[in-house]
């Protein structure tokens, strides 16, 4: 790292680069929450399913967020794992309108929190439960009770109703999402 670089660094104005794995079942609104998080400009208005997965990149206002969007569909999730150790933060998405598989949902979260790259880190979990637009959506309160998040203790999380069609909730998460890196960096600059 240049001279330049570091005294970016230290006067805040380099952004920190950071891998956040966005992860769910299909059809959750995964891709439509990345998309709606990107500039204007670069935003897509065709979204499809996203096969295997794809990368995306934005930036807030200190932070550089390099998102893997990684395919909800049955066959993908194993590929998962493969990303969980440059994993700094993951964006875990729900069909809140989706009852029936919620227990899937839950059963994919809980292999995610076991897996030996996860399990011993403390990295910070965003819940969005997505489409509170749907009739009959279950409230973020009903999903976070549904996937047990309170049994969380090792790790940040935090929960949010979102819209990503309308982008509603989003910045909510965002905002959460970037305060709790910058804890996490401040702990790992105050290890050293």
């Amino acid at each position: 790292m240049g001279l330049f670089d570091k005294l970016a660094g230290w006067l805040g104005l380099k952004k920190k680069e950071v891998n956040v794995l966005c992860l769910g079942l299909d059809n959750s609104g995964k891709t439509t929450i990345i998309n709606q998080l990107k500039p204007t400009n670069a935003q897509t208005q065709d979204i499809v399913p996203t096969i295997g997965f794809s990368i995306e990149k934005f930036k807030t206002s200190s932070l550089s967020f390099t998102v893997f969007d990684m395919s909800g569909q049955g066959r993908y999730r194993n590929l998962w794992e493969h990303y969980y150790k440059e994993g700094q933060a993951i964006i875990f998405v729900v069909d809140s309108g989706d009852k029936l598989r919620m227990v899937v949902a839950k059963e994919e979260l809980d292999t995610l929190l076991s897996h030996p790259d996860i399990k011993h880190r403390r990295i910070p979990l965003l819940f969005f439960a997505n489409k509170m637009d749907v009739r009959d959506a279950l409230s973020s309160v009903k999903v976070s009770q549904l996937l047990c998040l309170e049994n969380i203790k090792d790790k940040p999380w935090h929960i949010c109703a979102s819209d990503a069609v309308k982008g509603e909730g989003l910045q909510e998460g965002v905002d959460w999402l970037q305060e709790q890196i910058s804890l996490s960096n401040q702990n790992d600059e105050n290890m050293k």
